[in-house]
């Protein structure tokens, strides 16, 4: 049986691979996600470009000391700063456990323009972009995905953590705000799906079709899957790589679109370890055969890593480093990137990122502290986008 605000996995997959039609939500639609005037049945939602318009930014005040070790520190004063420069250009919230809401109202401030608001939802790690809720819109409607959060399947290997109150956060967040749950009719996180806006996906084979997530479904299970809970016509799968980080390879520290027919492609840095270079090398011949969604072939921008002998961090002490320029965050008006030390490599981040968003601002921040964990930016932020007019 359907709970309220839930759409079922029966009920998604007998829509098949096209879009979930609006319909199917039903009265599970509350009244703020719905204007008065949107057509009863005749929308479908779809997975937005983060480029769209945002409501406000989630992020998430990180609680486990367990993980993060004598890091803490630093790496929330990193969410700190990363806060308060996204709440220039729009609305932040902060999840964070009861407990631990005083000290993150403490440390975020009350941010700049637009503020930062703390919210008390128990959680577990930063990683809101994973165990957060992704959004769907259609014409005068918004609903929130929850990809059923597992702790990305590393429950005993070396990279286990507890996840329980992640995994509970996204619904949890979707009632705070008043807006539709649909549970996906398969387990994934949110940086391991990166859409175009118009109808095409990209995702690492690894990080999907994997028996940590979704045993027993084949790829073509899984598509279909997104596809049906998604809005998603067509899927652009590239090989990744399995059990060599916490993600299995996400794709959004690899390939993002920067619009519509235009990929941005992480190029490993000098000093990359072979298997990440060789990933690259996969998803660049992948990425050069394949068309989008419209039938449109792919231009790539190459968006080229730091020298890893150059950057702050001394990267054999800290294997788990992150890297990637590839793992920035849109917001309004914004391009929000890292930058590592590296001055020549983050120049020429800086350049490119410019040239591919022409009237956004391009900020560089030093998020040495969450790198350290495998992330980044992108993985420390999720966006609400703006309900689409209904037509």
């Amino acid at each position: 049986m359907d709970t309220p605000g839930t759409t079922s996995r029966r009920r998604l997959l007998q829509y098949g691979a096209a879009a979930l039609p609006l319909a199917a939500l039903g009265s599970a639609l509350p009244a703020v996600a719905r204007a008065a005037t949107a057509p009863a049945g005749s929308a479908t939602l779809r997975m937005p470009d983060e480029a769209e318009r945002h409501v406000r930014t989630f992020m998430a005040w990180p609680a486990l000391s367990s993980v993060w070790s004598t890091k803490l520190t630093q790496v929330r004063r990193n969410i700190a700063t990363v806060a308060d420069t996204i709440s220039r250009y729009e609305p932040v919230v902060v999840l964070a456990r009861p407990g631990q809401a005083a000290d993150a109202r403490y440390e975020c401030g009350a941010g700049a323009y637009y503020g930062i608001t703390v919210v008390e939802i128990p959680n577990d790690d930063l990683w809101i972009r994973d165990f957060g809720p992704t959004f769907v819109v259609a014409p005068g409607a918004v609903a929130g995905v929850d990809t059923n959060f597992n702790g990305w399947g590393k429950a005993g290997t070396k990279y286990a953590q507890p996840f329980a109150n992640d995994a509970a956060a996204a619904a949890s967040l979707l009632a705070e705000y008043g807006v539709a749950r649909v549970q996906a009719p398969f387990v994934g996180e949110g940086g391991s799906l990166e859409t175009d806006g118009q109808g095409t996906l990209l995702a690492t084979v690894s990080s999907l079709v994997n028996s940590n997530r979704n045993p027993g479904k084949s790829q073509a299970q899984v598509e279909d899957a997104m596809k049906s809970s998604l809005g998603i016509d067509k899927v652009i799968w590239v090989p990744g790589l399995a059990g060599e980080d916490i993600t299995d390879c996400h794709i959004d520290c690899l390939a993002r679109f920067i619009a519509p027919g235009q990929v941005m492609l992480d190029k490993p840095g000098p000093r990359t370890d072979p298997k990440w270079v060789a990933v690259y090398e996969e998803t660049k011949r992948a990425l050069q055969s394949a068309t989008d969604a419209k039938g449109r072939p792919l231009a790539i921008t190459e968006l080229p890593g730091p020298d890893r002998n150059y950057i702050r961090v001394d990267v054999q002490r800290e294997p788990e480093f992150l890297s990637s320029y590839t793992n920035y965050y849109t917001v309004n008006g914004a391009v929000i990137a890292p930058q590592f030390g590296d001055s020549a490599a983050d120049g020429a981040a800086y350049n490119i990122l410019r040239a591919a968003y022409p009237g956004r601002n391009v900020v560089q921040l030093d998020i040495d502290g969450i790198a350290s964990g495998g992330g980044g930016i992108h993985c420390s932020t999720q966006s609400q986008p703006v309900v689409p007019p209904a037509v």
